[in-house]
């Protein structure tokens, strides 16, 4: 169900959303798991419309995942506390879809190079001796970007 933003004019245009999705460094997943929500924050890699996770084999995360597939992720970009004005100067993006979860190793390997590139860029050789020891412990959600959504404060609309 696609819901229209209230505060239009604070809308961020789609290229603003996915500079803060490739730039963010970590977010929050939102899940359910069949008896109630879950939040937990994650480090992530945005690419060509999806983004990837990586999780171990067993635990809640992945067992929310395979009751409900829905999920959304945030990442906020900025967040200035602004105590005068009871108020914080914020940027984030929400993005919406579906969680797929990836089993495969071949099909995991480019997931977890893209990750390692983005955290620890330029060490292919290093990076590669780390998939090789953790990919048997390792599994990779995907989430498909179906509804992407950002917004920033009213202070930084003033300041734009």
């Amino acid at each position: 169900m696609k819901h229209e933003m209230r505060r239009a004019k604070q809308r961020l245009s789609p290229e603003e959303s996915l500079a803060i999705l490739e730039k963010g460094s970590s977010g929050v997943l939102a899940l359910w798991d069949g008896e109630e929500p879950y939040a937990v924050p994650l480090s992530y890699v945005y690419h060509q419309g999806k983004l990837y996770f990586h999780c171990a084999r067993a635990g809640r995360k992945l067992s929310a995942a395979r009751v409900c597939p829905k999920a959304s992720f945030c990442v906020v970009a900025a967040d200035n506390v602004i105590p005068e004005k009871y108020t914080t100067a914020y940027r984030s993006v929400i993005v919406s879809g579906r969680l797929r979860i990836i089993e495969d190793e071949a099909e995991m390997v480019p997931a977890l190079r893209l990750l390692a590139e983005k955290y620890n860029p330029g060490h292919g050789e290093d990076t590669e001796r780390e998939i090789s020891a953790w990919i048997s412990h390792t599994l990779m959600l995907e989430l498909r970007a179906d509804e992407l959504s950002g917004k920033q404060g009213k202070e930084l609309l003033k300041q734009s």
